[in-house]
């Protein structure tokens, strides 16, 4: 998408400009958000009338100002075409999910995660989502991994109620259990050694809330979807790096692990990788 979009826009600009603009631009619902360097901003509502020229599902479209930052994960956005708003409804396997972008984390890039993550969920297993935004996670692991329960926890309350509405639009309420808070002090506190499975999708924090993954596990152990980011030149292997970073922290608990699979999930800059990791845990 973002390649059509710079194309139509390189015989416009000098060699040099043309290399500096990023073309690539995430489309959530009928929200579009564009990436222009400072530098070529003036160029956002050129790009905005060719992104909604390509896409006729497209209302809005938003200037991203700012990286992804701060505890709820959040980013700047400026309002460059169409309605202004930054609430719209995204449709991912069939199933449809509130969100407000600025507000609220949310990354249609991880869609394939998401599904692949749901589709290990085994009938009848309770699952603790430790980071859970607006519940895309929870509500497909219980659509289509047929989870028992799923604890959807999250420390950002606007990201609560959209989960909350997400449940109830997706009709999982008997199943999905929304829970406000930092995930450490929940498991902690309410939910230790009960869960088949656990999901850490927040890279920024998962390594920290190792121990407590590993808390919420039933005694017999269980699996682990582990998010990281991991920096890699050339000659380096970013999943190989995690494995071992991810090993050592888990024999320091005392802790039998084993990873059948990891992967980077995408790349999120020169030489960095968002990275996961299926970790089984024997407690």
């Amino acid at each position: 998408m973002g390649k059509r979009v710079k194309s139509i826009l390189d015989g416009k600009l000098p060699c040099h400009e043309s290399e500096r603009l990023n073309g690539s631009y995430d489309i959530i619902g009928d929200i579009a958000i564009i990436k222009t360097p400072d530098s070529l901003k003036v160029l956002s509502s050129e790009v905005a009338e060719i992104v909604m020229r390509i896409h006729k599902q497209v209302k809005t479209v938003l200037r991203q100002t700012s990286g992804v930052s701060g505890e709820f994960r959040l980013r700047e956005l400026q309002w460059i075409a169409g309605e202004k708003k930054t609430e719209t409804e995204h449709k991912e396997f069939g199933c449809l999910f509130k969100v407000d972008v600025e507000n609220c984390y949310f990354s249609p890039r991880l869609s394939f995660e998401r599904m692949r993550v749901a589709k290990l969920v085994k009938p009848n297993e309770t699952v603790v989502n430790m980071f859970a935004g607006v519940g895309t996670f929870s509500v497909l692991m219980a659509r289509f991994g047929k989870a028992k329960r799923v604890y959807s926890i999250d420390l950002n309350p606007p990201a609560l109620r959209f989960a909350n509405a997400n449940i109830r639009l997706n009709r999982v309420e008997d199943r999905v259990v929304p829970v406000l808070g930092d995930a450490k002090e929940v498991v902690f506190e309410h939910l230790g050694h009960i869960c088949d499975r656990v999901v850490m999708p927040l890279p920024e924090k998962a390594y920290a809330y190792l121990d407590c993954a590993v808390f919420a596990l039933k005694p017999s152990g269980g699996w682990i979807h582990y998010y990281d980011f991991e920096h890699a030149s050339r000659n380096e292997d970013p999943v190989e790096k995690v494995k071992v970073r991810v090993a050592e922290k888990m024999r320091e608990m005392g802790v039998g692990s084993e990873v059948p699979f990891g992967r980077v999930v995408r790349s999120t800059g020169p030489n960095w990788y968002q990275v996961v990791l299926d970790v089984q845990a024997s407690t």
